[in-house]
């Protein structure tokens, strides 16, 4: 029986790479795989799924390793003992990959694990969703367009910005601790797969540019996320006669561009509303007349519906890897205009949408207006079309059986990506 084991701090499906986990554990399951998953205990508690699973370390070992992350700075190398406890449930299973996710998330130690890793002769499959990786401190960069990453760090101007540090700046220390770690895996059995061309690029600058790389953009659920009736969404919230300008994010910030929205709601006409999804009730207080607020939906069928109901999906985010709200606007037909800002950019095509230069608020009207002259009618078809050609979680979810398959018959190193 093949197994596969893999490991991501949370499991839970309402998380893009919980849910990611478990699917690609599914459909491995589907073609003879026995399929494994780690998670945090501390972060997750006791989870259930169709992958077996495997919770690491508890509420109080989370904990710690949180106080050490804020006080020393010390993320990823704490939990010692819990880690160990892993390796020992790695040997027993002896998978035959090991599908990395992320390992940030105050339940392993990356020294001890990658010192195993390194050595079990193992290949390892690592899922880059964000730039934590290959940094010493942070996950995103590209806001406050910070390049120490490329020589080594310190002295890190997001400190204090996930997984933030209150106290010290060992910036420089982890960015050497991660390079011998993680470059300690030999040449052919750590393969890197970036969700984006724009992070494959980012880490063709990094220490493990090296290593083989293969892109694989993430899925959606393109039954979920469909072209819908929007009549009794946009009686719901009377927004009957409305070009329906929409934003969507899990938080709002100003790397997001919460800011943007609110000035380009002082430039719109009566007849255009701006609706963002996620917003706090606090933020909801502090949004002009012409933007509606909405905290969550419901149900993922809601949010499908409100996509649906949109003119255009407007994504004016200053750093992003491969955003999934642009994915799940254009499986839902409706068309996206983004900032020229790392990975948004590239599930936008002439059929699906515009790319205007971050900050230019008026280039973001002026793409809006074109799309609302054409007309919904004219890209709901495009996009639909694209969506299922590139979108189909299916089919990415495949990329990754077909990857562990090479790797399992024995792809030398140096083989094509």
């Amino acid at each position: 029986m093949k197994r596969l084991l893999q490991i991501n701090p949370v499991v839970r499906v309402s998380t893009s790479t919980g849910r990611i986990m478990q699917e690609i554990g599914e459909l491995a399951m589907r073609n003879g795989w026995e399929s494994y998953v780690a998670y945090s205990k501390g972060r997750d508690g006791i989870r259930t799924c169709a992958s077996h699973t495997i919770p690491v370390g508890n509420k109080w070992d989370t904990w710690m390793h949180g106080l050490e992350t804020r006080l020393l700075d010390r993320h990823g190398l704490a939990s010692v003992s819990v880690t160990y406890d892993f390796i020992k449930h790695l040997k027993e299973i002896s998978p035959d990959i090991v599908h990395i996710h992320n390992i940030h998330g105050y339940f392993l130690n990356y020294p001890v694990l990658f010192e195993y890793l390194s050595k079990s002769g193992i290949p390892v499959v690592w899922t880059v969703h964000d730039c934590w990786l290959y940094t010493g401190h942070c996950y995103y960069y590209s806001y406050i367009q910070c390049n120490k990453w490329e020589s080594g760090c310190g002295d890190c101007p997001q400190k204090r910005k996930f997984p933030a540090s209150w106290w010290l700046d060992r910036s420089a220390r982890n960015y050497q601790d991660k390079q011998e770690a993680f470059t300690s895996m030999p040449y052919g059995k750590l393969t890197i797969v970036p969700v984006s061309d724009w992070i494959r690029g980012e880490m063709s600058r990094s220490f493990l540019k090296d290593y083989p790389f293969r892109v694989i953009h993430n899925g959606i659920d393109t039954d979920v996320f469909n072209v819908y009736d929007t009549d009794e969404v946009k009686q719901k919230y009377g927004w009957q006669g409305k070009h329906i300008l929409l934003g969507v994010a899990s938080i709002w910030s100003e790397e997001k561009g919460l800011s943007d929205f609110i000035k380009l709601a002082q430039r719109l006409r009566e007849d255009e509303v701006i609706v963002l999804v996620g917003v706090t009730e606090e933020q909801k207080k502090i949004l002009p007349h012409n933007m509606y607020g909405i905290r969550r939906t419901e149900n993922i069928q809601d949010l499908a519906r409100l996509y649906s109901a949109a003119d255009v999906f407007v994504n004016p985010t200053w750093q992003d890897n491969y955003p999934t709200v642009n994915m799940e606007a254009i499986a839902c037909g409706t068309s996206v205009v983004t900032y020229r800002t790392g990975g948004s950019v590239e599930a936008v095509t002439e059929d699906t949408g515009l790319i205007v230069e971050q900050g230019d608020i008026r280039g973001l009207l002026d793409s809006v207006r074109v799309i609302e002259q054409y007309g919904k009618h004219y890209y709901a078809d495009r996009c639909r079309k694209y969506a299922l050609a590139n979108f189909r979680k299916e089919d990415r979810y495949a990329d990754y059986l077909n990857l562990y398959e090479e790797l399992r018959n024995g792809c030398p190193a140096g083989y094509s990506l």
